[in-house]
């Protein structure tokens, strides 16, 4: 028989490839979308899965709804990878964010635990939970230190996770994913925001991209194989929590670098800190500026994370490295350039 999973936040990035993963698998895929997400969906269709999916609404910050779906459906897996995820935005809606990024998860294992104790739960962790961290790469063992109240949400998530595996002996799993982009990543996330950028630049339709803190190190990888490994803490006897992580660390700057290399544009980058900016060569015209409106409140400087435990039970490792990533990335942003 078909298995039956649950997929909340599925018109986003890693819901969008989790779901063709699971239908490739033969899986059939609920989709729980918020109300207004309706018509968000262009991430699915460009996968060209969005009639494969059967679409339920849902707000995690209704209890009476998550019930009503677990009603409904017999779950074999249920991955939760719904969640307010911008971290500025965070700032500025906190109670938004608490309700819907961490009590959220409760409401979702709550469910489980009333009527459909069986199902295997996944909850999408996030690296922003080490914050401003002192170790050279962080693992499962690390210590958190939120920065955000996007992260102190999370965290949440996470530990109320751990608290339902042991207290109720669910199978829930957390999946600690270090940062992963995709030509599916939002325009609102810093990488999307420059490959978008630069081409716009390119093309004419943009003079200056302005960014915040470029000097910021993260820990980047391919969203589609981060799907892959969700998909794997799930299939193990015992729920148990996972980094999904490259290894490596880059500055944002390196990242635009690759970028600008990639696209063969002739640039040099002229001043430091705030009065930083990148400047075409042959115009002399500014590409990017810095501004400070778009730092962060409170900074995460440096993540890096340590995959040994899934590399070794899960059999999962990252494969696409920075410039893979930024080849995928401009890729798409050129082709879909070209149909507007």
């Amino acid at each position: 028989m078909k298995k039956t999973a649950l997929i909340t936040g599925i018109t986003g990035q890693d819901g969008a490839y989790l779901a063709e993963l699971l239908i490739k698998k033969n899986y059939r895929v609920i989709g729980a979308l918020r109300r207004s997400a309706r018509q968000d969906n262009w991430r699915l269709k460009r996968l060209n899965i969005d009639k494969k999916i059967i679409f339920e609404e849902l707000e995690l910050s209704e209890e009476n709804e998550i019930n009503r779906l677990f009603k409904k459906y017999k779950f074999n897996e249920v991955y939760n990878l719904a969640a307010q995820s911008f971290v500025a935005t965070s700032f500025n809606s906190p109670l938004n964010t608490s309700n819907i990024t961490g009590l959220g998860v409760l409401r979702i294992l709550e469910a489980i635990r009333t009527y459909s104790p069986r199902s295997k739960f996944f909850q999408a962790s996030s690296s922003e939970m080490f914050g401003q961290t002192f170790e050279n790469k962080q693992d499962e063992q690390s210590k958190f230190n939120p920065q955000s109240p996007y992260a102190i949400s999370k965290l949440y998530g996470h530990y109320i996770t751990k608290n339902y595996r042991k207290s109720y002996n669910l199978y829930a799993a957390s999946g600690i994913a270090f940062n992963h982009e995709s030509p599916l990543r939002g325009e609102e996330f810093v990488t999307r925001k420059i490959t978008k950028g630069l081409v716009s630049i390119m093309k004419g339709e943009l003079k200056v991209l302005e960014l915040g803190n470029v000097y910021a190190k993260r820990d980047w990888g391919y969203a589609k194989e981060y799907a892959q490994g969700m998909w794997q803490m799930l299939q193990l006897k015992k729920a148990d929590d996972f980094i999904l992580s490259t290894g490596k660390t880059y500055t944002i700057k390196n990242f635009i670098d690759e970028c600008v290399k990639y696209l063969k544009m002739e640039t040099i980058w002229i001043g430091k800190n705030l009065k930083l900016r990148l400047v075409n060569k042959k115009t002399k015209k500014d590409l990017i500026k810095i501004n400070k409106k778009y730092f962060r409140p409170a900074e995460v400087d440096y993540l890096r994370g340590d995959s040994k435990k899934a590399n070794k039970v899960l059999k999962w490792k990252a494969k696409t490295d920075l410039k893979g990533l930024v080849k995928l990335m401009i890729d798409e942003e050129m082709k879909y350039f070209k149909m507007r």
